[in-house]
């Protein structure tokens, strides 16, 4: 087997690396002008988005709930109103839809769309939003949400990062907010080169996730546990303990890899705590 199908990378060598990361933490970089091949499909290049494609064996099978099973209505109403509390999810969402420029005339998708908070704030700037989500119960309860709104400009799609076939036009911008980590490192890459390719050339990219720096990252990621049984109370910390020890969560130097080998050059990363990372990437063409 050609090591092509495996999804290798001819990586780029490390100095064109650091110039495609334009600014992090506000400390601007140098651009990049170098070439490299992106990552191809580990089930063939042609393949990523085709209808009749079945998945074979080795396909990881990301319907299956990690951390928290999100399948009842009951648990979907609780997380929804518990992350009010402590989050300005409309702010938070403004940022986002600004960062990334969005416009009247875009089609974003949203990828672990969950309650539906940015699917909603976008589809009432944007022309159409896809809503992909692994979970039913949240799908159904961030429709019932939309309609409340009078939203009818929303696509509710039950896939993930692996499963989802877009058959409409390339989009002008994909957002994720913690979803990726359900995926080990090399079915990361394989999302990532997905999204890529359902962008428009120059197409936008954000990215939130659980993503550790390096340095001292046993007392953040405790002293983070800590901050949200102070918080949120115990629950919470439960949760984001159960999430340490059974999801895929990565180190900074590996998500920034990621992207860069997706075919992302990464404009802005941002992160929060030794534990938290943001990422407004544009689509390499």
């Amino acid at each position: 087997m050609a090591l092509r199908n495996w999804g290798i990378c001819e990586y780029p060598p490390a100095d064109q690396l650091e110039k495609l990361v334009g600014d992090r933490n506000g400390q601007h970089g140098m651009r990049a002008n170098g070439q490299w091949r992106l990552c191809n499909s580990m089930f063939g290049e042609d393949n990523m988005n085709d209808p009749n494609m079945t998945a074979p064996s080795l396909q990881y099978d990301e319907m299956v709930h990690i951390g928290k099973d999100f399948s009842s209505r009951e648990v979907v109403e609780a997380y929804d109103a518990r992350h009010r509390q402590f989050r300005d999810i409309e702010g938070e969402n403004k940022a986002i839809i600004a960062g990334m420029g969005l416009e009247k005339n875009h089609t974003v998708a949203d990828f672990g769309s969950g309650t539906g908070a940015f699917v909603m704030q976008a589809a009432q700037k944007c022309e159409k939003v896809y809503a992909v989500d692994i979970s039913p119960a949240m799908l159904d309860y961030a429709k019932w949400k939309a309609q409340n709104l009078g939203l009818t400009n929303i696509v509710y799609c039950h896939g993930g990062f692996l499963t989802y076939v877009h058959s409409g036009s390339p989009l002008d911008a994909i957002s994720t907010s913690m979803a990726l980590h359900h995926l080990p490192d090399f079915w990361k890459q394989k999302a990532l080169a997905r999204l890529q390719g359902m962008l428009k050339p120059n197409g936008k990219l954000f990215l939130a996730d659980v993503v550790f720096t390096e340095k001292m990252y046993e007392n953040n990621i405790q002293a983070w546990i800590d901050k949200l049984a102070s918080k949120m109370g115990e629950e919470m910390a439960e949760d984001m303990s159960r999430h340490i020890r059974t999801e895929h969560s990565t180190f900074s130097w590996i998500m920034e890899g990621l992207l860069l080998r997706a075919g992302f050059k990464i404009d802005h990363a941002e992160y929060t705590d030794g534990v938290l990372a943001k990422y407004f990437c544009t689509k390499v063409t």
